[in-house]
């Protein structure tokens, strides 16, 4: 079975992923900056009977996060499954009129330089099994920027721009690229936004291979 890699991971959303993929058999790279965090998901993932292993990566570090997935696909098998969803720094959500060029270059490089790190890491592999799936998912600032989130707001514009180029590109090639797009909070009483529904949606947007993008629920208005 093929491997299915998450970069950020974390006890919500990137848990209940790595456990529905995982739950089909697929080994599970869960890619955090933190290893007791790792530690901690990995052992809850291998008492579901989750082949699971932790590597140790900051996706504002292009060579540790090639590092990472290069490790993971040696040491659990061929990444089929990339998902970038990483939390953003909550130092990326100034106001517009406060954000200067500078504060764009973090942003930049977690939403931009980050994706296209990973991709370039995990591309050939997917290429040699002739098949593959990257998930990215965003916040509502992605298709719809918010003045108090300038950084988050330019920056996954930039990354939806690149994934939506992605999807074109390696479509021939039985890649399929997708972003999932979470307007609110991740809750746990969400209907269609908790951890556990926005797995299933994710691994429903892998398993059905339709569109590009698609929504947790609306934008509000």
């Amino acid at each position: 079975m093929t491997t299915f890699a998450l970069i950020g991971a974390g006890p919500g959303l990137g848990l209940a992923t790595a456990r529905r993929f995982g739950a089909v058999g697929h080994t599970v790279a869960l890619i955090s900056r933190t290893p007791q965090s790792l530690d901690r998901l990995t052992a809850e993932l291998t008492g579901d009977g989750i082949q699971a292993r932790g590597f140790t990566a900051d996706a504002l570090d292009p060579a540790s996060l090639t590092r990472a997935l290069h490790t993971a696909a040696d040491t659990l098998g061929p990444i089929e499954i990339l998902q970038y969803s990483p939390a953003p720094r909550a130092d990326f959500m100034k106001p517009v009129l406060d954000t200067s060029a500078d504060d764009l270059d973090a942003p930049l490089a977690f939403s931009v330089k980050g994706p296209v790190t990973a991709v370039h890491a995990v591309l050939p592999g997917m290429r040699e099994l002739g098949r593959g799936t990257v998930l990215f998912v965003n916040g509502g600032s992605a298709v719809r920027p918010h003045p108090e989130r300038a950084g988050t707001s330019v920056a996954f514009a930039a990354e939806s721009a690149y994934a939506r180029m992605l999807h074109d590109a390696l479509a021939p090639e039985h890649i399929h690229v997708a972003q999932l797009i979470v307007p609110g909070a991740i809750r746990p009483d969400a209907e269609h936004s908790s951890p556990d529904a926005l797995a299933e949606r994710l691994y429903d947007i892998h398993a059905k291979r339709d569109g590009f993008r698609q929504y947790a629920e609306p934008l509000p208005d």
